[in-house]
C-alpha cells in the first residue's frame, strides 16, 4: 500500500534589502505559502549595514536560504548611494528622480533573482517596490514590473517551455502606513530592519534622508511606535542639522 508524500510548498525568490519594505514583502510571501529563498545585493552602497539587517530579517522570518551577491555598481557611480562625492539629500522629498536613484539597480537585481529562480525551479519572484510612498524611482512603477515579467517569460527556458514566471510586487499600491500595518499583522519586527540611506555602522538612522522621512511618517500615519534608532530627532530634522 503506497502512502502519499506531503506536497512541498512552491519556492519563491524574494529580493531582500534589509529595509522595511522588503521585510514586509518576505512576510507576505511566507504568509502566501511560499518556501522563501532570499537574495540580497552588495552593490557598493554606502549603507552596507542594511545587508546585516537582511540576514537578521531572513532568519527571523524563516527563509530557507539567504544569499548575498556582490556586484560593484559603485564602480560606475552616478548615485548618492554609491558615490561618496554625491551627498545624500536631506531637505525633504522633492519632485523628480533624486540622486539616490541607482541606475539599473532593480533591473539587475530582478535579473539575478530570475537566474536563481530558474535553478531552483521557482516560478515566483517577490520584490518590495512601491509606487505610492516612494522617492520617484522609475524602476518602482507598475509599468516596469509588468515589462520585466514579460521579459522574464520571453528570455528564459522556463518561460519558453510554458512555465509562466510571475513577478509579485505586493506593496506596489500601498501607502507606507499600510505596509507597516500589514507587516505588524504578520509578525515583522521592524526594529531589526535598516532603511536609512546613510545609517552608521551600528544601524542607527540619520533621521533626515528621504528614506528616514518616509519611514518615520509611515509609522506616524499608522498610529504605531517607530522602533528605529535615529541620530536626529523629528524636531531637530526641521532645523537641518549636520550629522555628527
Amino acid at each position: 500500500m503506497s502512502t502519499l508524500l506531503p506536497s512541498r510548498p512552491p519556492r519563491a525568490v524574494v529580493l531582500l534589502s534589509g529595509g522595511l519594505d522588503s521585510a514586509t514583502t518576505l512576510a507576505m510571501a511566507r504568509d502566501s505559502g511560499f518556501d522563501c529563498y532570499c537574495l540580497s545585493l552588495d552593490y557598493g552602497q554606502r549603507h552596507r549595514v542594511e545587508l546585516d539587517a537582511a540576514a537578521r530579517v531572513a532568519k527571523a522570518l524563516g527563509a530557507s536560504e539567504h544569499r548575498v551577491l556582490r556586484m560593484a555598481l559603485g564602480e560606475f557611480g552616478g548615485s548618492a548611494l554609491t558615490d561618496n562625492a554625491i551627498p545624500v539629500p536631506v531637505d525633504g522629498v522633492q519632485p523628480g528622480i533624486p540622486v539616490t536613484y541607482v541606475p539599473a539597480r532593480n533591473t539587475i537585481m530582478l535579473s539575478l533573482a530570475l537566474a536563481w529562480a530558474e535553478v531552483l525551479g521557482s516560478r515566483d519572484i517577490f520584490v518590495g517596490v512601491n509606487a505610492v510612498d516612494y522617492s520617484g524611482y522609475p524602476d518602482c512603477r507598475p509599468e516596469f514590473i509588468a515589462a520585466f515579467e514579460t521579459l522574464a517569460n520571453l528570455a528564459t527556458k522556463a518561460g519558453v517551455e510554458g512555465a509562466k514566471l510571475t513577478i509579485h510586487a505586493p506593496l506596489i499600491d500601498l501607502s507606507k502606513a499600510d505596509i507597516i500595518r500589514h507587516g505588524r499583522a504578520l509578525g515583522v519586527d521592524y526594529a531589526v530592519t535598516v532603511s536609512c540611506y546613510q545609517a552608521d555602522e551600528h544601524g542607527r538612522a540619520c533621521g533626515i534622508c528621504d528614506s528616514c522621512r518616509l519611514r518615520r511618517e509611515g509609522f506616524s500615519a499608522a498610529g504605531l511606535g517607530d522602533p528605529t534608532p535615529y541620530l536626529i530627532s523629528p524636531q531637530e530634522s526641521t532645523r537641518r542639522p549636520e550629522l555628527p
